[in-house]
């Protein structure tokens, strides 16, 4: 597992998510640990290098 740090599109706080290298491409919803909002995850990796990573917020 690869742990990243990343800023939360709800409430700009630095949290954190642990992402399986062993998938290349993903896309699943996680909550925020702080504000709890929903945040679609993007991440990419390449030779298990994770390689791109966005959050977006959820339009509600």
């Amino acid at each position: 597992m690869f742990e990243h740090f990343f800023q939360c599109p709800y409430c700009w706080e630095e949290i954190s998510m642990l992402l399986d290298p062993s998938i290349s491409n993903q896309v699943y919803i996680e909550d925020c640990e702080v504000c709890c909002n929903p945040i679609e995850v993007h991440p990419k990796f390449e030779n298990n290098q994770l390689f791109s990573f966005e959050a977006l917020p959820i339009e509600q």
